[in-house]
């Protein structure tokens, strides 16, 4: 007990250093809750408006949409980063951003990418005969998508958006490249500057477990429930 309270990676004095700065880490966490929310609404927007276009039996729009959808799936969240934060500012000065507002788009942008597929398989889901009892009560195809087709695709939907969520979450730890003021770079500009490293990813690692762990669990029971619902 005296060597593991006095000396190694988990002696106490580490811990006791970074409790004393509890407020940094504090701070990240709430940044990072922020980044999250901001990405999340840019991912919702994005993925409901491509899901959208690619159910239409439009092959033009279907293909924008497939465009889009397979370059972001395809190419590195951290490569997108550092395209938007280095190279746009070569093309124009107009094109130099915040870290947040970086951050915000490119993991918006790159969840996008995967809740417009979420979108697309649950709109699959539901019947044709919604679609053609919408039509033939002179519902336009945005309204039909509105008020029939995307409430009944949601129950669908919830599972695997919950899940993307999830992962949107942890891929905010990519804004750490840029240093954005995140749990991950907290963690590591904190370890690096007092040699003291496990204590600080053990804690960012914990922090992005209470975020992540509930909306995990909740993914889990909505996919039973569903399961329960269309065996009856």
């Amino acid at each position: 007990m005296f060597i593991i309270a006095n000396a190694g990676p988990f002696a106490l004095y580490r811990w006791e250093a970074l409790f004393k700065d509890w407020k940094l880490f504090g701070d990240a966490f709430l940044y990072t809750i922020l980044l999250a929310i901001g990405s999340l609404i840019v991912a919702m927007l994005l993925g409901i408006f491509f899901g959208s276009l690619s159910a239409m039996q439009n092959k033009f729009l279907n293909v924008i949409s497939r465009i889009y959808v397979e370059f972001f799936q395809n190419t590195p969240l951290l490569i997108q980063f550092i395209v938007v934060y280095y190279g746009f500012p070569l093309i124009s000065p107009m094109l130099t951003f915040s870290t947040t507002t970086i951050a915000i788009i490119c993991v918006g942008l790159y969840h996008g990418a995967y809740i417009s597929e979420v979108v697309r398989s649950g709109i699959g889901a539901v019947p044709k005969g919604q679609f053609e009892a919408a039509y033939s009560q002179g519902f336009s195809y945005g309204k039909t998508m509105r008020y029939v087709v995307l409430p009944q695709a949601w129950r669908i939907m919830l599972p695997p958006l919950t899940n993307q969520i999830v992962n949107l979450i942890k891929n905010t730890s990519t804004v750490a490249i840029i240093s954005g003021a995140d749990v991950m770079f907290t963690a590591n500009s904190w370890s690096s500057i007092n040699l003291n490293y496990i204590p600080a990813f053990t804690v960012a690692g914990l922090l992005y477990f209470i975020l992540c762990f509930p909306l995990a669990n909740l993914a889990r029971k909505l996919e039973e429930n569903n399961k329960k619902a269309y065996t009856r």
